[in-house]
């Protein structure tokens, strides 16, 4: 494991961060080529990666803290404070689901202020959220958070002591879920790719991306840790906060590209 790469004085350069960076480049670069095929502005794409990366920033943190409430009790001021007790700089505890929900509601509401071709170009930076994503889960493997169950599989891998998963586990072979998530996220874009081929209507690569991202993500949750405080059952079956979120948006999704199909026809 790798969590810090090296440091700037207080500022400690995480590969997650890092990496977090390369996903977003990546993902632009990727939307700039799918918008120039489509008739697009390049500004658009840019003045819309501004808008999503903070506001993706600002919904995994809020996310985590709504549900971890009891780790800033007394001290809410740490909740948007970068300076540690320490001292290093940086956001700890963040919540990709919060990040990818908020994200994609502001970019939606943006593009419709803008009177922009709303679904035309949600079809055009799909793929990047899904890229990115597949990017982001090395960094949090690398860093040792997101981690998954005890295992007693050939898949399970023991995290170092001073790393979150060691912390919780230590000496423990654990399911790589971020590995898992990853692998997931390329298999959804080569998807997306691939049905992009039979879209008729404005819409269908945005809905059909939410759709897979939920059942993705819905599925590796079971195989991930969570604290207990953030998990609830249903017919013995405990289930995380964040799939509360995913079941949502998968039948959102489904309703609307079913609809968007109907009206197309």
């Amino acid at each position: 494991m790798h969590p810090v790469l090296f440091r700037l004085g207080p500022l400690a350069i995480t590969s997650y961060s890092l990496l977090l960076v390369l996903a977003f480049v990546l993902g632009v670069w990727l939307a700039i080529r799918r918008a120039r095929k489509s008739g697009v502005k390049v500004e658009t794409i840019v003045d819309l990666a501004i808008v999503i990366w903070i506001s993706s920033i600002v919904g995994s943190r809020f996310f985590y803290v709504i549900f971890h409430l009891e780790e800033f009790k007394g001290r809410f001021w740490d909740v948007v404070n970068p300076i540690h007790p320490g001292g290093d700089i940086g956001i700890v505890g963040l919540s990709m689901v919060g990040g990818v929900v908020l994200a994609i509601l502001t970019g939606l509401v943006y593009l419709y202020l803008k009177r922009l071709e709303v679904w035309k170009i949600a079809d055009i930076v799909s793929p990047s959220f899904i890229l990115g994503l597949a990017i982001a889960r090395l960094g949090c493997f690398l860093s040792g958070c997101c981690f998954g169950k005890p295992t007693g599989s050939f898949l399970g891998v023991v995290f170092p002591l001073d790393s979150p998963a060691g912390y919780v586990f230590p000496d423990a072979h654990l399911l790589p879920t971020q590995i898992l998530s990853s692998i997931g996220a390329v298999i959804v874009l080569v998807i997306l790719l691939f049905l992009e081929r039979y879209k008729n209507f404005e819409g269908f690569t945005f809905w059909l991306m939410v759709m897979l991202y939920s059942i993705n993500r819905f599925v590796i949750d079971f195989f991930r840790y969570y604290e207990p405080s953030t998990t609830f059952k249903v017919l013995h079956t405990a289930f995380s906060s964040n799939q509360i979120t995913l079941f949502f948006a998968f039948f959102v999704s489904l309703f609307m590209f079913v609809w968007f199909e109907k009206r197309a026809r």
